[in-house]
């Protein structure tokens, strides 16, 4: 395997070939380390390579400028081969300030290349990051390559014929820094220049300095004695790719189950990091009919979610942790309505406001028993960024089909990172749409809550309908007729009914598959955005001769009618997970299997590393 350092290169040599490289972006977060990242991705995609991105930004909407808890990075990983996470550690870090270098430096491979912004090296700026002495200096980065570059003076330079302020011109740095990369590792510029003219069409000076100091850093790169690298185009499967992350793709597959449905959209939202985004790009799809609205608070946007399932939309609100706890009280109403809407969670660490910007799974418990009474609830858990398509089309067909709430589970994670998504051909998508009532079900009347044999759902009548007249509400209502009712056995048999029609649907959904060696005896087990770094880890034990097998849960309620019967298989189940066993308890209660539980809290995915390391231990 090629390694993915090289000793620098003199101009006119050949590229020397690698298959994967690890790069981060990182600066203060007004340096536009996240814009960086995103156009070096779309680019990388443009070209043709695997990808997998991760960005990591403060939550403070502007910390102190130059000091470390203000460094926003983005990470990405691409390859000429199929690649499931972006990577462990970094063998090119691109450091834009002190701070930048300070908090990432530890992360740097021995003898990768380390690229600064020698300019920002001053005094003022060392002191801030806490640095004693001038690292660039005192020989504590003789393990690294090391390439000093006056990005800020050169850009200022290279956009001085533009007609923009010093204060704009040194703002295109980021643009420099991306033309030297770009460079590097052969990525076309046009990707960027397009989106650039685009996005500053009404400020076509900024767009210049742009466009100017992004070819300024690719000369640069040309002419200075800087490494060269090639990474071909990975042989993926024939088809249409787009650069896509979780959250575009979880309102991508939203519009399409509106769509495939037959039923308008709603989404009703109160922003919050790091769901914000979905509320953004579905706002911008109204051609498909599709209704937003930015509600004053979590609990109201919940309202209007189940208020338009009631009357025939699909119903949508989004949140994270701190908003799930808010719509819990309307989850429960929709539970016992019996009406299809979908909670999408983004995680992040908690508890309580914890780290916004940060990834976690903690709010597997929550989802599965966060509310009062007897009120289980399906929940599908996405797993990459294009999952987040499927993962969005299932829960909308689980919801319309048995009539009931349903939570979509992603993470900070998944909704942030990016992938090449092969684009689904609209005809291969299902046919989710569902029969409203139309006409009475018992002679001359309506019953709101005659169920369906098959699937215990009850009939779905839009409010108006002349002769379905039906009351809803939140006390507890007689079978069939659906008149408020204090009976207890009645309130025994609608639990169960309740209870019952969730549990059915492990019938209706995949089996869990697993894959590896037919004789191993170990399971890895696991959900959400773990997919990656267990995937890769497996990868590596087995490389090294080890027998291993694993297993990735897409459904966390009702678990695959076949789950048991696969964890009884292996003699060990490790489960890997974002948070202190949460799963590993369902396990344990469901099927009186014991588990082994790797868990981390720090508001970081999974290293491959970590977790090979982990199972390699644990074999």
């Amino acid at each position: 395997m090629s390694t993915q350092i090289a000793p620098p290169q003199r101009p006119g040599t050949d590229r020397k070939e690698l298959d994967q490289v690890v790069i981060r972006f990182a600066g203060d977060s007004g340096d536009g380390m996240q814009l960086t990242g995103d156009r070096f991705t779309s680019a990388t995609a443009f070209f043709g390579n695997d990808l997998a991105t991760q960005p990591d930004f403060p939550a403070e909407i502007r910390a102190p400028a130059g000091t470390i808890p203000g460094v926003s990075a983005f990470q990405i990983h691409f390859s000429d081969h199929d690649i499931l996470t972006p990577g462990d550690q970094p063998g090119v870090l691109v450091a834009m300030n002190p701070a930048a270098l300070k908090a990432n430096i530890s992360d740097l491979l021995s003898g990768g290349l380390l690229i600064v912004n020698n300019d920002s090296f001053e005094d003022r700026n060392l002191e801030k990051a806490g640095y004693a002495a001038n690292p660039l200096e005192d020989g504590s980065l003789s393990g690294y390559q090391v390439f000093e570059i006056p990005m800020t003076s050169m850009t200022i330079e290279s956009v001085k014929d533009t007609g923009v302020s010093k204060k704009e011109g040194e703002r295109a740095k980021n643009m420099f820094a991306l033309g030297v990369i770009s460079w590097m590792y052969g990525r076309p510029l046009e990707p960027t220049i397009d989106w650039l003219e685009r996005k500053f069409a009404k400020k076509p000076q900024i767009s210049q300095a742009n466009v100017a100091a992004l070819k300024a850093g690719h000369a640069f790169g040309e002419t200075a004695e800087l490494s060269a690298f090639e990474v071909k185009p990975a042989s993926l499967a024939p088809g249409t790719y787009r650069r896509i992350t979780g959250n575009q793709a979880l309102a991508y597959g939203l519009i399409a189950a509106s769509v495939h449905s037959k039923l308008p959209l709603f989404l009703g939202s109160y922003p919050i990091t790091p769901a914000s985004d979905i509320l953004h790009e579905l706002s911008r799809h109204k051609n498909f009919g599709v209704r937003t609205i930015q509600a004053e608070d979590e609990i109201a946007a919940a309202g209007m979610a189940l208020g338009a399932a009631f009357s025939g939309h699909l119903g949508v609100t989004t949140t994270s942790g701190p908003g799930l706890d808010l719509k819990s009280e309307t989850l429960g109403l929709a539970f016992a309505l019996e009406l299809p809407m979908i909670v999408i969670d983004i995680q992040r660490g908690g508890p309580s406001t914890g780290l916004p910007t940060k990834t976690e799974q903690s709010d597997l418990l929550h989802a599965m028993f966060g509310r009062h009474g007897e009120a289980p609830l399906p929940i599908v858990a996405s797993y990459s960024p294009a999952s987040c398509f499927w993962a969005a089309i299932e829960s909308a067909r689980i919801a319309l089909k048995y009539m009931t709430p349903v939570i979509l589970l992603s993470d900070g994670y998944i909704a942030n990172g990016a992938e090449p998504w092969r684009i689904t051909a609209t005809e291969k998508l299902p046919d989710i749409s569902v029969p409203f009532a139309t006409q009475p079900n018992v002679g001359d009347d309506f019953w709101p809550y005659l169920r369906d044999d098959e699937t215990l759902s009850r009939p779905w009548a839009i409010p108006g309908t002349p002769g379905l007249e039906h009351r809803v509400g939140g006390l507890e209502k007689a079978d069939g007729t659906g008149n408020i009712s204090y009976d207890p056995d009645n309130h025994h048999l609608m639990t169960e009914l309740r209870q019952a029609k969730v549990k059915a649907i492990e019938e209706d959904i995949d089996p869990l598959e697993w894959t590896g060696d037919d004789d191993a005896e170990v399971l890895v087990l696991g959900w959400g955005g773990t997919y990656g770094a267990i995937g890769a880890a497996c990868r590596r034990v087995r490389a090294r001769g080890k027998k291993v097998a694993r297993a990735h849960l897409k459904h966390m309620n009702p678990f695959p009618r076949n789950t048991e019967e696969v964890l009884r298989r292996f003699d060990k189940i490790i489960v890997p997970e974002l948070n202190m066993g949460q799963l590993s308890k369902l396990i344990r209660a469901d099927f009186l299997i014991d588990v082994i539980p790797v868990n981390k809290v720090k508001g970081l995915p999974f290293r491959a590393s970590e977790l090979e390391a982990k199972i390699l231990e644990l074999m």
